[in-house]
């Protein structure tokens, strides 16, 4: 029985990885209706929704980071909590203070979720010349450290390559210029 379930187990996996591999655009694009839907509810553009989920987790709603960062987006606890008690409902309140990982593992929860906060984020910075790059800095960093980054200069007309030189984190640097890289080459892709 115990040889039997292993089998099982590794003809799902082979089967599971091999999709991955060989249909990327089922993988890739199994959730664009709750991108598309969550976006235009919070004003987000839905291929940097896109774009951030490919960086974050390639997909999988399932992950949990380093952080207990949980789902497709990476929103963190206090995010999810934070979002739950703005929305009023004791049902979202009761479930990111008893099953964090139930409501944000759930796909159309944790984009829900992730593109409230990019919305809130983008608040902060609209209108500015590095606008988006600020936002995925914040999103990735947290607001904090945008505004230790741009203390001494005016963070109106700072250029998006000058504000990127100016990340104090390796990570978040390239965590930034790969989103802004796969965000800006979606469209040409597309339009061809």
């Amino acid at each position: 029985m115990g040889r039997y379930l292993i089998s099982i187990i590794f003809v799902i996996a082979v089967i599971v990885g091999s999709a991955a591999i060989y249909f990327p655009g089922y993988w890739e694009h199994r959730f664009d209706t709750l991108i598309e839907r969550h976006s235009r509810v919070y004003r987000v553009d839905e291929l940097l929704v896109w774009s951030i989920i490919y960086e974050e987790t390639y997909y999988r709603p399932w992950k949990v980071g380093a952080d207990q960062e949980v789902g497709l987006m990476q929103v963190t606890p206090t995010v999810a909590r934070e979002w739950a008690k703005e929305t009023g409902l004791k049902v979202y309140e009761r479930q990111a203070s008893e099953d964090l990982y139930g409501l944000l593992s759930d796909p159309e929860k944790n984009i829900q979720v992730g593109c409230w906060y990019l919305e809130k984020l983008r608040e902060q910075y609209r209108g500015r010349q590095a606008e988006t790059a600020m936002m995925l800095a914040a999103y990735n960093a947290g607001p904090s450290r945008v505004t230790e980054w741009t203390k001494d200069i005016d963070a109106d007309t700072i250029s998006e390559a000058d504000f990127i030189s100016r990340i104090g984190i390796s990570s978040t640097k390239a965590y930034v210029t790969s989103i802004l890289r796969r965000y800006r080459e979606i469209p040409a892709k597309t339009a061809k």
